[in-house]
């Protein structure tokens, strides 16, 4: 295959950037090379926000044609949380002709090397990034995420996240070097000599299952990673949010083919209403690596069932917020009513329960009633939300039913302090869009404990009376141990109290932010710095990202000979 970019000149255009994510791994400082602000975009070849919408409103009601082998039939209806049909066709993959055509580049992709498959990987995401603006309306309109978060988290955050896979997975590769002399005194005898040559290999094809909420952001770590070490990749986007990943793989199948490798090294299996193919490739032997981001349910059958490969899950937790005391209780109560607004609460990082002490809590305002806790973070929430233009632009929409199933049903489950109201988008009038609600509940009550030690994804949150501090630390564990945590809040003016909860979070495994009460949530993670999730505990089997989320994904094979 003639190749129009070459090697040196890839290395030449990206090697600084890798090198520049090299270090911010390795200091944890911050570091990103793609723009956050709209505005940024639009030279140097990227598109500007009305070339971005243009595109994407090309992309409506056509046929997504990637030129990959084995299409039997064309398959989509994906319809935007916002109330619009995308009308995208996507093509229909015959397994048993997809599969092979995949593993036959595979060679010449692994002896490329560390470095050439690291910059090629760069280069998709530079091409990805220059059409941000037309990834966010995709983003947006498969996720429902309003349009700034689908831009952020779907755009530059989701291209740091899969930046930050290669450079893990570079780091790992190279740690072993290409070639070695070996030499053995034997005393009065001649030394024992070898040469010694050790190459990574790869598993096989890897499976990446998309998710709905985070197609991009929660898919992009595994299918870098997994490229990166010289595997084939596999894209199974979640059927209601098809079209950012399907982009993807078109910008990766261009790219390899002028980098002169196989295009289909990357491809798409998109289903038909109801196939769940999932389970069915999931099996297959030639699938050897799978991440997947989901249900507990099917993380579980995937961790399981998928004896044949490696999985990397991201399931679903209880996450838990100590409240105790604060310094800040004014910026306490708005950092929380923040974090649990965002994305109408569909994130696996959004608190669910708040363990507030049933006395109260001291503050800089004084000492606080669990009931005023309760009542002033419920104001909060609503003075946040209280402008309708705002709410919408925090809150986006509902991505599906059961979300709003789950909201309506919460407020059965004990007594109501904040309701949820229901928010008309003046853009997008067939938008669900609805505020949070918060319940009060009792933990020190059996039948409560079956409603805050259950995952309610979406915008619902428990705050769970509690007898003390100890016993917040307490439940704190057992939440994380028996559910899993993505994330664990705490805020303490008291150093026992935040020694105890950072005790409990380091022998549990759960990554914990302590007296947030500024512009950084407790939901949000920062790629290159800091670790989404931990793989310690049942939330997830792996963290977004480190070294053993990319080392597994290759052997390797050594070959020695006599001197």
């Amino acid at each position: 295959m003639t190749a129009a970019l070459s090697a040196h000149e890839l290395i030449a255009r990206h090697r600084s950037t890798l090198d520049q994510a090299l270090e911010a791994i390795r200091t944890r400082a911050y570091w990103s090379p793609h723009p956050e602000h709209p505005k940024a975009y639009g030279e140097n070849g990227s598109l500007d926000a009305a070339a971005g919408k243009a595109a994407f409103d090309a992309l409506l009601g056509s046929r997504l044609d990637l030129g990959q082998p084995g299409t039997d039939d064309w398959v989509g209806g994906e319809a935007s949380p916002y109330g619009i049909d995308l009308g995208v066709t996507y093509p229909h993959a015959d397994l048993d002709v997809l599969l092979p055509a995949m593993k036959a580049g595979q060679r010449a992709w692994r002896d490329a090397g560390a470095e050439q498959r690291a910059v090629v990987c760069l280069e998709i995401l530079k091409r990805v990034s220059d059409r941000t603006h037309e990834f966010a309306h995709a983003v947006m309109h498969t996720s429902g995420q309003a349009f700034m978060m689908a831009f952020q988290a779907g755009g530059p955050h989701a291209q740091d996240r899969g930046l930050e896979a290669v450079a893990y997975a570079y780091v790992e590769q190279v740690r072993t070097p290409d070639n070695a002399e070996w030499t053995k005194p034997q005393g009065k005898r001649d030394p024992l000599a070898m040469t010694k040559q050790f190459t990574p290999v790869p598993r096989g094809v890897a499976l990446v299952i998309g998710c709905n909420t985070f197609p991009t952001w929660n898919g992009y770590p595994g299918l870098f990673a997994s490229l990166a070490t010289g595997n084939a990749v596999l894209v199974k986007p979640h059927p209601r949010a098809v079209l950012p990943l399907a982009l993807t793989v078109r910008v990766a199948r261009e790219v390899l083919a002028e980098a002169g490798f196989d295009p289909n090294l990357v491809a798409l299996a998109a289903e038909r209403p109801g196939e769940g193919i999932a389970k069915t490739l999931a099996l297959r032997p030639e699938i050897r690596i799978i991440d997947y981001t989901g249900s507990t349910e099917f993380g579980d059958w995937l961790e399981a069932n998928a004896r044949q490969a490696q999985v990397y899950t991201e399931k679903a937790g209880v996450n838990t917020v100590v409240v105790h005391s604060t310094s800040d209780y004014k910026g306490m109560l708005s950092n929380l009513a923040f974090s649990l607004s965002l994305y109408s609460g569909q994130m696996c990082t959004t608190p669910q329960n708040l363990l507030v002490p049933r006395e109260g809590i001291s503050t800089d305002q004084g000492p606080k009633s669990y009931d005023e806790v309760v009542a002033d973070l419920a104001t909060s929430v609503d003075g946040l939300l209280g402008d309708d233009a705002r709410a919408n632009a925090l809150l986006g929409a509902i991505v599906n039913p059961d979300v709003k199933a789950r909201l309506e049903a919460a407020s059965g489950l004990g007594e109501v302090a904040l309701a949820s109201r229901e928010i008309t988008n003046p853009d997008f009038p067939g938008a669900v869009v609805r505020t949070p609600v918060i319940v009060k509940l009792d933990g020190a009550k059996p039948d409560d404990e079956a409603a805050y030690m259950s995952e309610c994804f979406g915008p619902v949150s428990f705050a769970v009376a509690v007898d003390s501090a100890a016993d917040a630390a307490e439940l704190l564990r057992r939440t994380v141990r028996e559910k899993g945590a993505m994330t664990v809040g705490a805020y303490t003016t008291d150093p026992e109290v935040e020694q105890a909860v950072r005790e409990v979070c380091l022998e549990e495994a759960a990554q914990l932010s302590l007296n947030l009460t500024g512009g950084v949530y407790v939901n949000q993670t920062a790629a290159f710095s800091d670790f989404h999730g931990s793989g310690g505990n049942p939330a997830a089997s792996a963290a977004l990202c480190d070294g053993a989320f990319v080392a597994n994904r290759f052997r390797v094979v050594e070959v020695r000979r006599d001197a």
